[in-house]
Formats: structure tokens, sequence, C-alpha cells
């Protein structure tokens, strides 16, 4: 299983990779899709909207089930990964790279500070 470095982790299981301009990627790790297995959905309607730290930006539909998706700051939703309206197995292949679900603008940058490294997500899902 893959934990890069340079993302902070939640214990919803969803990652974010802020950029140097205020902006974020987030997504689900590898774990959370391994335990999902098959993607064939994900939905976001919050693009333009903005959404408080854990509250839910979307959706995700695996084949037998359906999980919300958590923000992990304050943030305001900018952008839909649109690649994964026709694939979205790319959330199974690539969960850190093509596999991105949103991009975000990060409201309050101290929040980042209160989620896992990937040590301390490693540690938390081998409980």
């Amino acid at each position: 299983m893959n934990f890069p470095a340079d993302l902070k982790y939640t214990k919803e299981h969803e990652w974010i990779k802020v950029s140097g301009d205020g902006t974020a990627l987030v997504g689900i790790t590898d774990f959370a899709q391994s335990e999902l297995g098959d993607i064939v959905y994900v939905e976001v309607e919050t693009v333009g909207e903005k959404v408080d730290k854990d509250e839910v930006f979307g959706t995700i539909e695996a084949v037998k089930t359906v999980s919300d998706l958590f923000m992990p700051v304050d943030a305001e939703v900018l952008e839909f990964n649109e690649k994964l309206e026709d694939a979205p197995e790319l959330v199974n292949s690539d969960p850190y790279g093509e596999g991105w679900i949103i991009k975000v603008k990060v409201l309050d940058a101290a929040q980042l500070d209160e989620l896992m490294d990937a040590q301390q997500y490693q540690a938390y899902i081998a409980k």
C-alpha cells in the first residue's frame, strides 16, 4: 500500500495535497479505494461552494456500497476532476495522481496541522 509523504490524511481516509498558491487536491487514500473495491461513480455537486471541515462534499459509489466524501479542511470547491465522469476507476488505479477528486481553495491553513502525516495514517489504519 502506498502512503505518499507529501500528503496529509484524515481519519475518514481522504488525502489533501496543498500547492504553494493556497489550492489543494483532495482524493481518497489507497487504503480506502482497496476497501471500497471497484469504483463505478463519483458525484460532487459542491463545485463553487464553501464546505466546512468534516462536511460531506460528495459521494463515491463502488459496486456494493456508496460512501460519503468528507472535506479535510474548510475550503471552497473550485473544480471536479472531469476525467472521473468517464473513468471513475482512476480512483482505484491511481488514487494519488489521475484519480484525484476535487481541487479546492484552502480557507483555513491552520487546520492542515490537525491532519495526520503519512506515518500517523499508516499507524491509524494498522489498528
